[in-house]
């Protein structure tokens, strides 16, 4: 009673033996690749979570690069916003005179409207020219002290005298004139 069917067709005539085994052979192949198919679907599985995995580190980390820029342009902003606040406080008035400072910004000459007492104050270095925004102002040297701590490029003559150990030693018995202005 309890044969199986392989048995049962056999004794009935319906398949031979050579059909039999065939059969059973086909079945021990499908049984082989059932149990084999999900190792295989369970690798393609974790490829896919892997590859997203890595998407979402890569967009993580390009998050974190992107925030950091901003916060930087955030801070450069707020440093040119005090900077033009504290240039703003404390710009002395602009002399009113045909006669001039010249100094060097960078590569260029320019030049600021500037008397006798205001090229002498900028020579001791009570005073300092600052640029902010393509302008030129003068600033007491307190006011540019804390220009410089948030820019050092903001601040352009400070204290412009030259320094007694930088003058050239072939030229040091020779005296400049007190009435020069350059």
């Amino acid at each position: 009673m309890s044969m199986s069917l392989r048995d049962q067709l056999l004794k009935a005539g319906l398949v031979s033996e050579k059909q039999a085994r065939e059969a059973e052979r086909q079945l021990q192949l499908q049984q082989q690749g059932r149990q084999q198919l999900p190792k295989q679907l369970r690798g393609a599985a974790s490829e896919p979570a892997r590859a997203a995995q890595q998407a979402q580190l890569a967009k993580a980390e390009r998050d974190q690069e992107l925030n950091r820029r901003q916060q930087e342009q955030a801070d450069k902003k707020a440093r040119q916003a005090q900077i033009r606040q504290l240039i703003e406080q404390h710009r002395l008035p602009r002399a009113d005179t045909d006669e001039s400072y010249n100094f060097v910004d960078g590569n260029k000459v320019r030049r600021i409207p500037a008397d006798a007492s205001v090229r002498e104050r900028l020579s001791r270095g009570e005073i300092a020219i600052v640029r902010c925004d393509g302008r030129y102002d003068l600033v007491p040297a307190a006011a540019a002290a804390r220009i410089r701590e948030r820019d050092e490029r903001a601040v352009i003559a400070y204290g412009a005298g030259p320094d007694p150990g930088s003058v050239d030693d072939a030229y040091r018995d020779f005296a400049v004139p007190d009435d020069l202005t350059w």
